[in-house]
């Protein structure tokens, strides 16, 4: 057996199968909805989407692990950089940036209040906090405009994800334990 070998076989940072797969999974899924409108809700009147990409990333980190939740937000950040259909999301310090930083944020918080709808609440103002920060540091929108965006959107997201957030890793965590 190679050193390299002995050193992968003995690490602690392996990702179990099980974490591959759930990895997979979902970021088939944030695939799957970058392609439909379900992922990308349009809002005619503000010329924007809210978005339920950040739901997979957020489920990811609480059942595989900061790592797995940031390979998701991998996942969502290029989907949004790659159909961007404005400026700033053209920018990948908009459109991939904040997305990394998701899982990590919700996966720290499922550790810490070990209830998924914190972690829901936490990873999706993630999202519509770092979005909306970049666009306004990055001068694309006006203050005035980031936080009526941010108020419209992140209120609808924080609602949405709570409510599917609970029962997937509810579901899913069920389903881990009988398989």
């Amino acid at each position: 057996m190679s050193i390299c070998s002995k050193e992968l076989k003995g690490s602690k940072n392996r990702i179990s199968t099980k974490k591959m797969a759930v990895a997979g999974m979902l970021g088939g899924f944030s695939v799957a909805l970058s392609m439909t409108p379900i992922g990308y809700i349009p809002i005619p009147f503000l010329g924007i989407n809210a978005t339920t990409m950040h739901i997979p990333v957020i489920i990811g980190a609480i059942l595989g692990g900061p790592m797995i939740g940031t390979f998701v937000g991998i996942i969502f950040g290029v989907s949004s950089l790659l159909r961007a259909t404005t400026p700033f999301f053209a920018d990948p310090l908009v459109a991939i940036l904040p997305r990394l930083l998701i899982g990590i944020m919700s996966y720290y918080t499922y550790k810490l209040s070990k209830n998924a709808i914190v972690p829901a609440v936490v990873g999706t103002a993630t999202n519509t906090v770092g979005v909306m920060t970049m666009i306004y540091l990055r001068g694309y929108l006006p203050l005035e405009a980031v936080l009526g965006i941010a108020a419209i959107n992140g209120t609808a997201e924080v609602v949405v994800s709570s409510f599917i957030v609970y029962a997937v890793v509810k579901a899913m965590k069920n389903f881990v334990k009988t398989s």
